[in-house]
């Protein structure tokens, strides 16, 4: 799913926003409707259903529609591909910072003898 750069995008711009953070929180327990979501928050339900638009778009929660009742499900699927992405770059910068501490230290040896 994070091949497309877009959908990984949309995905960080969905979590830059605390009250979507929360909404994930929230949807980490269970499914969850937009009256249960909006409950904890100071915002209006249009404002709310604008973050949840913004959630579903970038992929990380799905919806159904049962009668009047929208719920809202976190798609747990979608952030294990965030987090793959993550840990791939998260490798990588480790290994530099090793090579960094390994430069370090030599060049601190050669200090030191000197």
């Amino acid at each position: 799913m994070l091949e497309e750069p877009l959908a990984l995008d949309r995905m960080f711009q969905a979590l830059s926003d605390h009250s979507r953070r929360g909404m994930i929180d929230r949807l980490g327990h269970g499914p969850a409707s937009v009256t249960e979501l909006a409950q904890p928050l100071a915002m209006a339900l249009p404002t709310v259903m604008k973050h949840l638009h913004v959630l579903e778009t970038s992929g990380l929660v799905l919806s159904e529609k049962a009668g009047r009742v929208r719920t809202y499900h976190l798609r747990k699927e979608a952030l294990a591909s965030l987090e793959r992405w993550i840990a791939e770059r998260k490798a990588g910068w480790n290994s530099t910072f090793d090579r960094l501490d390994q430069f370090l230290a030599d060049n601190s040896e050669e200090t030191t003898v000197k």
